[in-house]
């Protein structure tokens, strides 16, 4: 959004794919919650000082709608979640009008069971449907964000449900986040698409606990010269994402990342691997453990062991609102191409870029200073190749 006008006019749409889910749904609760200042802005690094003057479109701005597959509307939904201990007692109350707009504005996903649309319709549906949502709100531009439960990877000709979102988006002309591991943009059918569109886009599969701290672990035994011999790890969670990664296509889908992580950190992959048990009474919180074997000095072997317990929702939803401000911000900036500057939020991130968590921290935030609102004898912000931008 630009400077000089104001968020009450100026807005910007988030379409989230997956919206009736307990992450779209905290996302769109703690935007209003945010921006009524019921609550501070924990967890959005889109306010932290390093993005004060780099133009961003304003929480207050962001208008959301989508697309799901469930019909349960999100305040029901939300009094769920504040129930288990997600969102906070009386805030579904609180922000039940913002809620209630969200909700008003998700349409039918698909394909459906019995759908006899082909992959041309769907595309065509949904796009309509987010250039509808542009139109009437008439919209500065809308970010079509990812944050359905993971897929199976493909298989057979057909695209898989989370490409047609993804060649919808493109055909919508909107800038796209995948913060799922599923394959959006990335099926090779798209490629055409992707090359002619000339938009931003970012992903893939949000970090937000066990591999955050691999990110972080992975470089320190690599700096202290210290060899890693084995690294294992468990998850346990519930929710729509454990019953979805019960599905081991699914499951070694989310493990790609978490292994490559671990890879591209030290240098070569250790021994191990992850596990992930759906355990339907954690609800939305998970639980994950890391069981790392190293050699010292003369060969001594030490093992260190994490335990990160967290609420997947309340971790990924202020991640989301910083992907869709910083997206929408570099669209408006003529960016186009990957968003390598934004691997600080993916486990396998699009572009090439670093792998350690303070090196993509430093790029983030040369990323901010190139988005910097334009100021008289400055250059403004533009476009250019991954390695230019970089």
């Amino acid at each position: 959004m630009s400077a000089s006008v104001s968020p009450s006019v100026a807005r910007v749409g988030v379409w989230l794919i997956g919206a009736r889910g307990s992450v779209a749904t905290t996302v769109v609760a703690g935007c209003a919650a945010v921006t009524a200042g019921l609550h501070p802005p924990t967890g959005l690094v889109t306010e932290t000082p390093m993005f004060a003057d780099s133009g961003l479109p304003a929480l207050s701005s962001l208008v959301f709608g989508g697309h799901d597959t469930v019909d349960c509307p999100l305040p029901k939904r939300a009094e769920a979640l504040a129930a288990g201990g997600v969102l906070p007692p009386g805030l579904p109350t609180a922000v039940r009008a913002e809620l209630a707009t969200a909700d008003a504005e998700i349409r039918p996903g698909g394909p459906l069971p019995g759908d006899t649309r082909g992959d041309p319709d769907l595309i065509t549906a949904f796009a309509d449907d987010i250039q509808d949502f542009i139109r009437r709100y008439d919209l500065t531009r809308a970010v079509v964000v990812n944050v359905a439960s993971t897929e199976p990877p493909p298989t057979g000709t057909a695209l898989p449900p989370s490409s047609l979102y993804a060649a919808a988006a493109l055909r919508a002309g909107c800038p796209y986040v995948n913060f799922t591991p599923s394959t959006g943009l990335d099926h090779p059918a798209l490629a055409p698409l992707l090359a002619s569109a000339g938009l931003p886009f970012a992903g893939r599969d949000g970090k937000t606990g066990q591999t955050l701290l691999r990110s972080v672990l992975g470089p320190m035994f690599a700096q202290r010269a210290l060899a890693v011999r084995a690294w294992s790890g468990t998850n346990l969670l519930g929710g729509g994402d454990g019953a979805s990664l019960a599905d081991p296509a699914a499951a070694a889908a989310k493990n790609a990342g978490k292994e490559r992580v671990l890879a591209d950190t030290l240098g070569t992959a250790p021994e191990g691997e992850v596990h992930i048990d759906d355990v339907p009474a954690l609800g939305d919180w998970k639980t994950a453990w890391d069981h790392i074997a190293f050699d010292g000095f003369l060969g001594t072997r030490m093992v260190l062991q994490t335990t990160w317990q967290g609420c997947d929702s309340s971790l990924a939803a202020p991640l989301v609102l910083d992907l869709a401000r910083l997206t929408a911000r570099a669209h408006e900036a003529g960016l186009s191409g990957p968003l390598s500057e934004l691997g600080f939020y993916f486990k396998d991130p699009a572009g090439e870029g670093p792998a350690a968590l303070g090196e993509q921290y430093a790029a983030l935030a040369g990323f901010a200073q190139r988005l910097r609102v334009e100021r008289p004898g400055e250059p403004a912000p533009h476009s250019g190749s991954d390695e230019e931008r970089r």
